[in-house]
């Protein structure tokens, strides 16, 4: 144990004391002397315990409240220790009672800190005067049973009022502090009732002293052991409360005094009731001891006191009903200015009181529905629950809540008979029992706000037909259903649709949308759920129906769709319709079905539209591998997994190799894929840009290092749609070029018919820049489609290339024959260089030397092949191409 533990200094105290007292007991000493003794080391003990737990104590106010007990004890310590000898003074009340007194102020400081914050103004004031009563009534009490036979029998009656003038004021200063210590629940409780207990064992320990001083005898041995015992007690409580756990941040705020209960609030009446039943009592009986002017100057002290508190009182309780009446026309007021109707029923409903707001906000006049019943103007199917609301308003129900409230929600009779919705708020009334004070609220318009948000979640804002969340939600209940196996889903497309609004603007595509809804509207049954998908695609829930119905329906809309041109910005718009059909099954879950007819309408789209396809297994399995080729893609096209192969142009009259066409070639995991399997996905997916790019960088550089060597060869390359219309194609030609040192005139970009067709303005701008640049261009494929001749006027090209078609046929189909012949004359007319393709047989290259057909190329000349393979063909002579390459 160290020396700086509080518990070597408590446990010295405690010895001294304890051989201290068995000597004063041996020794015969009087009651003074053992008093002054026990007191000593009991109050040093509290003194001691409460610095050290002060010392080590978080929370500030409790540890203040603490140091004043430490305090209070030493000084009381001080005053009961030279008492036996200032009792040999011939003073009534010596120097040591005065520090006595002073210690025990300090006491009831260190008390009251313990439980409130200091009381200010009517607070203080109520406070003190419960504080004298309580005294006085206790003195009166008292006076009557005990103090009066002593004062009778005393000699001075001036020195016997000094006399008992020390323990009147510990009783005032126990009375004060009391009513606050007692009702305060906290970690620190045990303090603040052993330091209550302190200053009443004081209390009683100068009252002894007092009457043995008065009637000339020394006080009994039994009373002496009192202060000194509550000192102990108040020496132990801070360890208790320390062993009790962390501190309470809650000891730091003091209490307010209004939580002190009704019964401690009633002590001072019941003391005043007690004292005044005593004298009565005495009175009557004629026994009334010592001076009666004495005691009835205290009395009417006591009854001054309680006049005075009582006018304060009503003082209060009239500012007080006064800012309740103030209150409640404020919140009259402001109820209705928030356009609140305020009224004021009893529990069966009648109207007593009402506001103005009833006729701005109901039309009706207040007077003409005072003395009325509310629920005459409520929606009878909502009477009942109005009815056992007011019911259990009433106070019978509740007694114990008389502040009871509840919100209910009803529908309110207007004067133009119209109902409205509305809610109210119902209290119990404080005026009067069975009076409910109640608040209602029209919320029409946040009604009709609620339907619209409701509507508009689940409805689309330009159609009017259902949206895409309440299909998905309507189809899963409906497949949810029992027997859900015959519901079908149609999803409807318009071809053609993103074409209006680039040429009429978004506004009149919304109108034309508008125009489409309510014809499809007016094609399905009534109990079919049409909804707008998204953008121009439409969706058909259908219930109940066979497989033949559903694609009756089907084709249905689509000649509904197509059947006449709709009028959008002063002008005719027409429009095709492709659609797709799904059926439910048992294993299909709403989410798949919707996909499946999604899937089904991508392939009447694929088809051309204007038609109706049923889904079938394979095409989800088309599309997921389609997917899958596009991810694929994007991943081979990052590993390097493409190559180029050159197919040779020849020069039929020389049989030289004048040229080269590029072609990629992919192995995919060492599998051969034909071009016409992953061509088509990269240009729906777009990597069709990066994979152009690449083979034309590629290109060129081998086709510039075999041009180093002194070959003259071109290279020709097929350009796709996106690849002419991504940004920056121009300079990727040119940049290409200038990085490989290839002549722009050695190379010849290929486009096909329908490239042309579709947004012809630009791809011609963006082709005509390729020609400035000194660029060859060649139309792929001429003959094919039905634009070739008027492009040729518009585009300066170099070169048109017979399709495959046409060259098959010759020798065996005259009218190929001849349309051959006339494209070689058309070529030769326009100066242009005529290449034919898929030469496959001698009798076609013959044909074709024979039509002066300039240069040639298929398997018959030479099949695609490496690089290489292009290096050794170089230079030599086609001298017998009558063979396969």
């Amino acid at each position: 144990m160290r020396w700086r533990d509080p518990r070597v200094a408590l446990t010295a105290v405690a010895g001294f004391g304890a051989v201290g007292l068995v000597a004063a007991l041996v020794g015969g000493a009087s009651a003074v002397v053992v008093e002054a003794v026990a007191g000593v080391f009991a109050a040093g003990a509290a003194a001691v315990s409460l610095f050290a737990a002060a010392r080590g104590e978080s929370g500030r106010r409790r540890a203040l409240a603490w140091r004043w007990l430490a305090a209070g004890s030493l000084t009381w310590l001080a005053g009961v220790g030279v008492r036996p000898i200032a009792d040999g003074t011939p003073f009534v009340v010596t120097f040591a009672d005065l520090v006595l007194l002073a210690g025990t102020a300090m006491l009831a400081v260190g008390t009251g800190l313990s439980a409130v914050r200091p009381a200010r103004g009517q607070a203080l004031l109520r406070d003190l005067t419960d504080s004298y009563v309580s005294a006085a009534s206790i003195l009166v009490i008292s006076w009557v049973f005990l103090l009066g036979q002593v004062h009778r029998g005393a000699g001075a009656a001036g020195d016997a009022v000094v006399t008992f003038a020390p323990p009147l004021l510990c009783l005032v200063l126990t009375c004060v502090v009391g009513p606050a210590v007692i009702p305060i629940r906290r970690s620190a409780w045990p303090v603040g009732l052993a330091a209550l207990a302190v200053l009443s064992a004081i209390t009683t320990s100068e009252t002894v002293t007092a009457l043995a001083r008065v009637s000339g005898d020394t006080p009994s041995l039994a009373w002496v052991w009192l202060a000194p015992a509550a000192f102990l007690v108040l020496a132990a409580a801070p360890w208790s409360v320390h062993a009790t756990g962390a501190y309470d941040p809650a000891d730091d705020e003091p209490a307010v005094r209004e939580s002190t209960s009704p019964l401690i609030a009633a002590i001072p009446l019941v003391l005043v009731v007690a004292a005044t039943v005593v004298v009565l009592l005495h009175v009557i009986g004629g026994t009334v001891p010592g001076p009666v002017p004495a005691l009835a100057v205290v009395c009417a002290s006591i009854v001054a006191v309680l006049v005075v508190r009582l006018f304060v009182t009503l003082v209060e309780t009239g500012r007080l009903r006064r800012l309740v009446h103030l209150g409640e026309r404020q919140l009259h007021d402001l109820a209705e200015s928030t356009g609140d109707v305020v009224l004021l029923c009893d529990c069966d409903g009648v109207i007593l009181e009402i506001g103005d707001g009833v006729e701005i906000t109901y039309g009706y006049r207040p007077a003409d529905l005072v003395g009325g019943r509310i629920f005459d103007y409520i929606h009878p199917e909502d009477v009942p629950g109005i009815q056992m609301a007011l019911e259990a308003m009433s106070p019978d129900e509740d007694p114990a809540d008389p502040a009871g409230a509840c919100m209910v929600a009803c529908r309110v009779r207007a004067s133009d008979g119209t109902w409205r919705p509305a809610e109210s708020v119902a209290t119990r009334h404080l005026r009067g029992e069975g009076l409910l004070l109640v608040t209602t609220r029209d919320v029409s318009g946040q009604e009709a706000l609620r339907n619209q948000v409701a509507h508009l979640t689940f409805h689309d804002g330009i159609t009017g037909l259902p949206n895409r969340a309440y299909f998905e939600e309507r189809t899963r209940e409906v497949l949810a259903r029992p027997g859900a196996s015959g519901a079908a889903v149609v999803f409807l497309d318009l071809d053609g649709f993103t074409a209006v609004n680039d040429s009429v603007g978004h506004a009149s595509g919304d109108y034309l949308l508008g125009q489409a809804a309510r014809r499809l509207r007016a094609a399905v049954r009534a109990d079919d759920t049409l909804a707008r998908w998204g953008g121009d695609e439409f969706a058909v829930l259908l219930e109940a129906v066979d497989a033949q119905t559903a694609v009756d329906l089907a084709e249905r809309l689509v000649r509904t769709v197509s059947s006449e041109p709709f009028r959008v910005a002063d002008r005719d718009v027409a429009l095709t319709a492709s659609v797709g059909v799904a059926f439910s099954d048992d294993d299909v879950s709403s989410a798949d079905l919707i996909r499946n007819a999604d899937v089904a309408m991508a392939r009447a789209k694929e088809l051309g539209g204007r038609r109706v396809e049923v889904f079938a297994a394979h095409m989800h399995a088309d599309v997921v591998r389609r997917l899958e080729l596009a991810a694929d893609l994007q991943r081979a096209l990052l590993e390097n997994q493409f190559a180029i192969e050159y197919q040779p142009v020849v020069d039929l009259a020389t049989s030289r190799v004048t040229a080269v066409e590029a072609l990629v070639r992919w192995w995919r995991g060492g599998v051969f894929v034909p071009p016409e399997q992953f061509l088509g996905p990269a240009e729906d997916t777009g990597l069709i840009v990066p994979l152009s790019e690449w083979i034309l960088r590629e290109a060129c550089r081998e086709v510039a290092a075999w041009r180093a060597s002194s070959w003259e060869i071109g290279l020709s390359l097929n350009l796709s749609a996106r690849q002419i219309m991504a940004p920056r194609f121009v300079e990727t030609v040119e940049s290409a070029l200038a990085d490989s040192g290839l002549p722009p005139s050695a190379l010849t970009l290929e486009v096909i018919e329908e490239m042309l067709v579709e947004d012809a303005e630009e791809t011609v701008a963006r082709l005509s820049e390729l020609r400035t640049l000194g660029v060859r261009l060649a139309i792929d494929d001429f003959g094919t489609g039905y634009a070739s001749l008027a492009f040729l006027r518009q585009l300066p090209v170099d070169m048109i290339k017979i399709d495959p078609s046409f060259v098959s046929g010759l020798g065996r189909d005259d009218t190929l024959t001849l349309l051959t012949r006339t494209i070689v004359r058309l070529g030769h007319d326009l100066g242009l260089i005529v290449v034919a393709e898929g030469i496959e047989r001698p009798e076609q290259l013959e044909l074709l030397r024979e039509m002066g057909c300039t240069r040639g190329q298929g398997f018959l000349v030479a099949r695609p092949m490496a690089a290489p393979g292009v290096a050794s063909l170089m230079r030599t002579s086609l001298s017998s191409l009558g063979s396969p390459a």
